[in-house]
């Protein structure tokens, strides 16, 4: 029996010794690499480095400066 998986596309059974694995055709592998180039695709994960953590802190304090004495007793 041949494994098999579904084009992320239209969905169609593809086998896994097909040639455009994970695709069904290069049809869907275009329509695939439009979405990417268009940005419908993103990449979303949580930062979890501390060092790039603080760096984006450091960043964000620069472009967004605020008098920290106004909020002190």
């Amino acid at each position: 029996m041949t494994k098999t998986l579904h084009c992320p596309i239209c969905r169609k059974p593809v086998a896994l010794d097909h040639s455009e694995v994970p695709f069904c055709s290069e049809r869907c592998r275009t329509i695939d690499l439009g979405k990417w180039a268009s940005g419908d695709y993103k990449i979303s994960s949580p930062i979890l480095d501390p060092d790039l953590l603080e760096d984006l802190e450091h960043a964000h304090q620069q472009q967004h400066p605020t008098d920290e004495s106004k909020w002190r007793n």
